[in-house]
């Protein structure tokens, strides 16, 4: 069939502007659909246009900067473009990672909407052709002190370690903190890592006129129509009622659809493959289509579904999970068949590919839709909005030390940015599997072996909005850098990110600004570090409104997820410490206090200038530090961040093996710092391409003239040993410090 049939259904007289408007186009937009169609579209028509035209499907509003990001590297297979980024990790073999946002629906249904979120990443990854061996999250939550905070949080870590759990793949790493810009906006983001043959790597681009277009999966009902749209706007008193566009998930189907794709992409019967993830059936078809340049013919009645007298504008909209669609040889949809009927899964033909451009919808003998693919996809609204500049923050007049250095260490291990997150890892299984080496908490990035080899994946999420949102450029060059610094703390050769950018409405020229300035900064870094971008997710129009009704955006957060390799296991470092050790700092502490945690926890204030971030020196440093891990001079090794440089040394202290009769964690004894900068600046400031490592005695002056002659300045700290934290003759214990970083999620989720 070639698709030659363009029959019109007759125009609805409801489809007008103002309908469109209610789907989420603008007036120019529903214009521009009447010119591209020459008549009133129908309400199938409508709905596909709105979807695909949503910031959440097209990024009209961010993809002309998004070009900007450096992409390619000798080891990138595929980058941006496809369902998840690639990369050569060696023996023959692929990385594929990819981060998405699921943020507004995890506000108003949090479970579903975390878990949702979740097994969308996972057929982002294994339509690729990998097996899924790790999962990643990034959380941000309102104020502890919000009414709902508590909700959300209980439902969003809930759904991630119930879909996660029950799918078979381990939650290895992440990070969680609060704000009170996201009181109504929480953010979740979810990142999974795969692994595939490197040259059995599947695409979407659809090719074949005539080939058979195939559903697999689950049945399609009316759950999460228009997720997409509303994926793309603010939220506001009428959130509540969009429960109904929020998905709900199966992870046991989700595990039997990723052996049933990969049992059938073992053959040669694949030749594209689509996860049906935000606007459904219409994405995914319009997609592959496009990117193919053929044209695709659907008839809907052949789609498996779960309600009865569902109208084609539902199917095309339903964002109902755990579904694929795919473009098969014709002479194996029989064998695919069988496959999907072995592991109790739907698989249906329900259209052909076409020679006509365009994509043609047919119900119950009716053609429902028939729109030209070009306007839906690559030549969809671009636009070039409006920026306004952040204003540039003062440096920060040195702040008088109100506390003392031992007390602000407890109060900012007790902190919700800095307390222990064992309640939450405790509900994920992070073992699963039987590859996963460490996980946050014993070091800077979980490490994931490559099953039959003696490498692994080392594999982060990280961003520091506060940053941000003093200084977008600086911002998000740190988030980069950090990242990069977190793999490179465990002796991993950092490989390639992807990016979930998560910020207000682009509407605003304030906002938009900070987006653009977030993106030349994250490109700066990419391109210093070597760490091109290989896919990401855009998430915009994340505000609520405030008490007065004015638009209340989150801080900008351009979260980072990355990935490095590990050639050799036996070079695994973490940041446990051992007694007798030597600690060193890595790096230049000039004790930069502004935007620091120890401003805002101690003297609640969000003032100053960022730390600045010098990318030559990041690379020297870290170069350097990875140099000495293979080496075998590097004991332990932990990066320089929030909190700045006793939290650090705090968090290997209590992140150290409790062995019998050793107490909760191993001490530290250290020496005082310089006399050129106050006690709280240097042990607090957050400058930046900084680590502790741990050495022992006899490798110090070995190691000291290494980092002299790669132009790397370090100090020694002290030693190691005992059961409390002891500087200048004052202590603090362990057990204190252990006991005051354990009570906050208690608290906060009234465990009792």
């Amino acid at each position: 069939m070639s698709g030659t049939n363009h029959q019109k259904t007759p125009a609805l007289p409801v489809v007008d502007a103002a309908l469109g408007a209610s789907f989420g186009l603008t007036a120019g937009e529903y214009d521009k659909t009447l010119a591209i169609m020459g008549r009133t579209p129908s309400l199938t028509e409508l709905g596909i246009f709105s979807v695909m035209w949503s910031e959440h499907c097209s990024y009209k509003s961010s993809r002309k900067h998004l070009r900007g990001l450096p992409t390619k590297a000798p080891w990138v297979i595929h980058g941006p473009g496809e369902n998840a980024g690639v990369v050569d990790i060696g023996n023959g073999l692929a990385a594929v990672f990819k981060m998405e946002s699921h943020n507004h629906p995890s506000f108003i249904e949090p479970y579903q909407g975390a878990a949702t979120g979740v097994g969308g990443i996972l057929r982002d990854v294994f339509t690729m052709g990998a097996r899924p061996v790790a999962n990643l999250n990034a959380l941000r939550f309102g104020s502890p002190t919000n009414p709902d905070t508590r909700r959300v949080v209980d439902g969003v870590v809930r759904g991630i370690g119930g879909y996660g759990n029950c799918v078979g793949v381990p939650t290895v790493g992440g990070e969680v903190n609060f704000h009170p810009s996201y009181n109504g906006n929480p953010l979740v983001n979810a990142m999974t890592v795969g692994i595939a043959p490197k040259d059995r790597i599947f695409l979407s681009a659809a090719a074949g006129v005539g080939n058979p277009v195939v559903y697999v999966g689950s049945r399609t009902g009316r759950d999460g129509i228009h997720g997409a749209t509303m994926a793309s706007a603010e939220f506001d008193e009428e959130s509540e009622a969009k429960r109904p566009t929020v998905q709900v998930g199966d992870p046991f189907t989700e595990k039997l659809l990723i052996e049933a794709c990969l049992e059938l992409m073992a053959t040669d019967a694949v030749i594209a493959i689509q996860d049906m993830g935000a606007a459904g059936l219409t994405s995914s078809a319009v997609e592959m289509a496009s990117k193919g340049g053929v044209g695709i013919d659907l008839d809907l009645d052949n789609v498996p579904q779960r309600e009865k007298g569902m109208t084609a504008y539902e199917m095309m909209l339903s964002e109902s999970q755990e579904r694929m669609l795919m473009v098969l040889r014709p002479d194996r949809t029989a064998e695919a068949e069988r496959i999907f009927r072995k592991w109790g899964l739907e698989c249906a033909v329900i259209g052909t590919l076409t020679d006509t451009g365009h994509i043609v919808v047919r119900r119950n003998g009716v053609v429902e839709a028939d729109i030209p693919l070009g306007p839906l996809a690559d030549e969809a609204p671009l636009y070039d909005r409006p920026t306004a500049p952040t204003p540039e923050q003062p440096t920060l007049a040195a702040p008088e030390d109100s506390v003392g250095v031992l007390p602000a260490l407890e109060k900012l291990l007790g902190s919700p940015d800095l307390a222990s997150r064992d309640w939450v890892r405790n509900q994920y299984d992070s073992g699963v599997g039987g590859q996963t080496m460490r996980v946050p908490g014993g070091a800077d990035a979980a490490l994931v072996r490559v099953a039959g080899t003696n490498t692994a994946l080392a594999i982060t999420a990280d961003c520091t909005p506060r940053y941000c949102q003093a200084s977008p450029r600086t911002g998000g060059a740190q988030v980069v850098a950090e990242a990069w610094r977190n793999i490179t703390a465990t002796g991993a050769r950092p490989l390639a990110v992807t990016d979930n950018l998560n910020f207000g409405s682009p509407e605003n020229p304030v906002i938009m600004g900070q987006f653009v300035d977030a993106l030349k900064g994250m490109g700066e870094a990419c391109r210093v570090l070597d760490f091109p971008v290989v896919s990401g997710n855009v998430s915009l129009y994340n505000e609520t409104r405030d008490a007065e009704g004015r638009p209340a955006a989150i801080l900008p957060t351009p979260a980072i997820g990355a990935i490095g390799l590990l050639d050799d296991l036996a070079h695994a470092t973490g940041f446990a410490l051992q007694p007798g050790q030597a600690l060193v700092e890595v790096g230049t502490n000039q004790g930069w206090l502004g935007q620091s945690l120890w401003l805002r926890e101690i003297q609640g204030r969000e003032e100053g200038a960022p730390p600045p971030v010098d990318l030559a020196q990041e690379r020297r440093h870290g170069d350097f530090i990875r140099q000495a891990i293979a080496g075998g001079l590097v004991k332990a090794c932990h990066d320089v961040s929030d909190g700045g440089l006793l939290v650090a040394i705090a968090e290997m202290a209590l992140g150290s093996p409790q062995g019998a009769g050793a107490g909760p964690g191993v001490g530290v004894k250290l020496d005082a710092p310089p006399a050129t900068i106050p006690p709280h600046a240097y042990w607090y400031g957050e400058d930046q391409g900084r680590y502790v490592v741990a050495l022992n005695p006899g490798d110090v002056e070995t190691f000291t003239k290494m980092a002299g002659q790669a132009g790397v300045p370090v100090r020694t700290l002290g030693t190691v040993g005992g059961e409390a934290i002891t500087l200048q003759g004052q202590s603090i214990p362990l057990a204190t410090l252990r006991q005051r970083s354990e009570a906050f999620f208690p608290t906060l989720m009234e465990v009792r």
